[in-house]
């Protein structure tokens, strides 16, 4: 192993750097896209409870907000509450851009990884045939099994390039296809969260039992219309 990286020249070690920055960014995405951490159903379940709930406790929303990144976003929604529908969407989508920075995180890293491996594999591969036919200029075509020998060795870091870009991009591919289904969820689940929120503004509360008039029953209707009116005061007999 150590003597194909040796034989590769010294643009081996550009791409050795680049595939341990690509695997370490791999690894670091796996652990934080699992769907507990971003979009645990639980979250979603407690935060239409939450909506629903006529009492609404500033703790209860920063538990929420601090368990995951779909409850950052439902958090946020629930914070505007009392505000009108449409700036409460306002401020649910302000805070779904700043939850999909953090999903795309290191992403852009990824993508210069693909572009660039191929690039650094086939300069290393030029340098190589350029040492070559120095060579052939040098000595002649002596032995052409050195030769073939030397044209090889110049290729190892085309196809490490080559091998690095193309198993970054599988998982820099699945990443965003992963991305791509959680901002769905999260946009789906903010959307029904404003329509509970919305539709519980929109309801009327029935009137409390010291806020209803005193029922008046029939027999006290009777009697009061049956009762003489007195005399005006200070008038005349007819």
């Amino acid at each position: 192993m150590f003597e194909l990286i040796q034989s590769g020249g010294i643009m081996m070690f550009p791409l050795i750097l680049s595939s341990i920055i690509a695997v370490a960014i791999i690894i670091e995405r796996f652990m934080s896209l699992r769907v507990g951490k971003v979009v645990p159903a639980e979250d979603m379940e407690r935060a239409r409870k939450l909506a629903s709930s006529p009492r609404l406790l500033d703790a209860q929303i920063d538990e929420l907000r601090s368990s995951s990144l779909m409850g950052r976003v439902l958090a946020t929604g629930l914070d505007s509450r009392e505000l009108p529908r449409h700036i409460m969407k306002e401020n649910v989508e302000e805070a779904g851009r700043h939850a999909v920075q953090e999903l795309e995180r290191y992403l852009p890293a990824l993508s210069t990884v693909i572009t660039i491996s191929p690039m650094m594999g086939l300069l290393g591969t030029v340098l190589g045939m350029i040492g070559v036919f120095s060579a052939i200029n040098t000595a002649g075509v002596g032995n052409p099994q050195q030769l073939a020998g030397g044209i090889s060795e110049a290729l190892i870091t085309t196809v490490a390039g080559l091998l690095i870009a193309i198993v970054t991009l599988v998982f820099e591919r699945y990443f965003k296809a992963r991305v791509d289904g959680y901002v769905t969820t999260m946009e789906r689940e903010a959307l029904r969260l404003i329509e509970i929120t919305n539709s519980n503004r929109k309801t009327p509360q029935p009137p409390s039992a010291a806020a209803r008039p005193p029922a008046v029953s029939a027999a006290a209707q009777a009697a009061a219309a049956a009762r003489p009116v007195p005399p005006a005061r200070g008038g005349n007999a007819a």
